[in-house]
């Protein structure tokens, strides 16, 4: 042990060195008097530049006292640092800002028009609840042209029918509520008559409640396109069906008057005039459906013994002859009770059949009896629903105080300039555009007028395959 303690030789000096370092060796001691060594910093010198710093520092901070932050950071020299931060970050945002919005925009543009919608709509309706319910009916004119018919198929948008637009137009201009449309019970809605694919009306009726607002039939009118038109408006008692109600309904036929033409003694095309004997010959066997047939052969799916069968025909007659677009044309009008499926049109068919010279005037008594008789069935281009007739209604409540009559004396001129302008243009340009009763004349010489009930199944399937229109439109009866 005392050997381990003993004196350590120092051949380089180390113990000399420190020694001068001072008592914690981190530091040469000072020495007393004579000037620093030259290691030694100028604490003097570095002093007042530290001073001149902190100076400059503090001036500038109080400066910057109403400076904006962005100002601030410029001014401190840290610009540079944080704006490429700011940079980096707002760059980030906006790329999964914008890659959310490529997610969704699609979406968005679709469905935001269908909120706001349905928000707009919402805020009419609940606008609109302050005007009272009430049951009215609305006098209607369409052109038939490119519709499946009147009545619309609710959960069905393949084909488009008149009922689609009409109740389209009534929600969109407030007068129901939208739910109403999707169950069409709940506005209590009614229509007089059915019109099929391609057929027009120049006096529908429909029933139904709706809110009386402001200014309704204009509302309604600039929410449907041109050919489709609300004439009139009247208010009806709460139980009121415009089909049930319905006393007689009154069709006309529009046709070229070559269709009466002999087809071994006149000719066959437009240059056809309709001489006053043909005409009387017409009307004199129009008149023989005058009173209540048996009509079995004039629809479908109905045998002689059905008592459905039977309707009263009240008035029909052919109106005097007139030319359009260098084609001579007629009116049929045909007023009664109700009218079954193809009815009119077979009506009218067997006639121009017989005028023709294809069937003796002999047929019209038999196609009356239980015998199956083949009726052909005219074109639906020219049918038009005229008028519907309430006269049992009007007589009861039309001088109750409380309601109107229906009728629309006030009306028939805006009825007759719907005419000129949509129903009966769309019946002369398809004529001669389709020359749908120059084909189906065509057809005349297949049927066999004499045929037992097997020839007549043939010809209905031909009439069938020539006649893709499906029926006339005159099923009032049955809804």
């Amino acid at each position: 042990m005392g050997a381990g303690r003993g004196k350590v030789s120092d051949p380089d000096g180390a113990a000399s060195f420190l020694s001068g370092l001072g008592p914690r060796g981190g530091r040469p001691a000072p020495q007393r008097g004579g000037d620093p060594p030259s290691w030694a910093p100028d604490f003097r010198k570095k002093g007042d530049e530290l001073e001149n710093v902190q100076r400059s520092v503090t001036q500038t901070i109080k400066g910057l006292g109403y400076v904006p932050y962005e100002g601030r950071v410029k001014k401190l020299g840290l610009g540079f640092a944080m704006a490429g931060d700011m940079r980096a970050t707002a760059a980030s945002q906006a790329k999964r800002f914008k890659s959310s919005n490529e997610e969704t925009e699609n979406q968005e543009e679709n469905g935001h028009q269908d909120k706001r919608f349905k928000r707009s709509q919402k805020d009419v309706e609940d606008q609109n609840k302050k005007f009272p319910k009430r049951k009215i009916v609305l006098l209607m004119a369409y052109s038939g042209k490119g519709y499946h018919g009147m009545q619309r198929n609710v959960g069905s948008s393949q084909f488009k029918t008149i009922e689609d637009d009409l109740v389209s137009a009534l929600i969109r201009s407030g007068c129901i509520p939208e739910n109403h449309g999707e169950d069409m019970k709940k506005m209590s809605f009614q229509r007089c008559a059915r019109t099929d694919k391609g057929v027009s009306a120049a006096g529908q009726i429909v029933s139904l409640k709706i809110w009386l607002i402001d200014d309704v039939l204009e509302k309604i009118n600039n929410c449907l396109p041109s050919h489709i038109r609300i004439l009139g408006l009247k208010r009806v008692t709460g139980g009121f069906s415009s089909k049930n109600k319905c006393d007689a309904r009154t069709y006309f036929y529009m046709l070229p008057t070559f269709a009466f033409a002999h087809k071994d003694r006149d000719i066959q095309d437009k240059t056809y005039r309709l001489n006053k004997e043909t005409l009387e010959k017409v009307n004199k066997l129009l008149a023989c459906y005058k009173g209540t047939h048996n009509f079995h052969n004039f629809t479908s799916q109905k045998g002689p013994k059905d008592p459905s069968a039977k309707r009263y025909i009240m008035e029909i007659y052919c109106e005097e002859p007139f030319v359009k677009e260098c084609m001579e044309f007629a009116v049929i009008k045909v007023k009664g009770q109700s009218f079954m499926m193809h009815q009119i049109r077979k009506m009218i068919g067997l006639v121009i059949a017989i005028m023709k010279g294809y069937a003796p005037e002999s047929i019209m008594e038999r196609s009356w009896g239980e015998e199956k008789v083949d009726v052909p069935k005219a074109p639906g281009l020219g049918l038009v629903l005229e008028k519907v007739h309430f006269e049992k209604y009007n007589r009861r409540f039309g001088n109750d105080g409380l309601h109107e009559p229906l009728e629309w004396t006030e009306e028939e001129e805006k009825i007759a300039v719907f005419k000129e302008q949509h129903i009966y243009p769309t019946i002369i340009n398809t004529e001669r555009e389709e020359q749908s009763m120059v084909n189906w004349l065509s057809t005349l010489s297949i049927h066999d007028f004499n045929a037992t009930s097997s020839g007549v199944q043939v010809n209905d399937r031909n009439s069938k395959s020539n006649d893709l229109e499906g029926s006339d439109g005159c099923d009032d009866d049955s809804d």
